[in-house]
């Protein structure tokens, strides 16, 4: 059997690190959650990106949603330290959305 392709990701809050996860996981979720983020501000709180995301996703990597909350925000920061997501901190809780 062989292993699971991976992927590096990143995370914008802790600069420098990196670690490895599930490519397929990844890929699904990142598609899943740039539809789901709109282009324009406000954006989307973390709750509702959540509940955003799950019509989107694969149900065969992720049985009733499970532990996409995990997988979302992960993508969510590297996607945010790659420049492809920005957070709205003027908003009174914080928000995403796609650039």
């Amino acid at each position: 059997m062989s292993k699971p392709k991976t992927v590096i990701v990143k995370n914008v809050n802790v600069p420098g690190y990196e670690s490895r996860v599930n490519a397929e996981k990844y890929e699904a979720m990142r598609a899943a959650l740039l539809r789901a983020l709109p282009l324009d501000l406000p954006g989307l709180t973390q709750a509702e990106m959540l509940a955003a995301i799950q019509p989107f996703l694969n149900q065969d990597l992720w049985p009733g949603g499970e532990k996409s909350g995990w997988w979302m925000k992960t993508v969510q920061l590297d996607l945010e330290a790659g420049g492809q997501v920005k957070r709205n901190t003027a908003a009174r809780l914080t928000r995403w959305y796609r650039v």
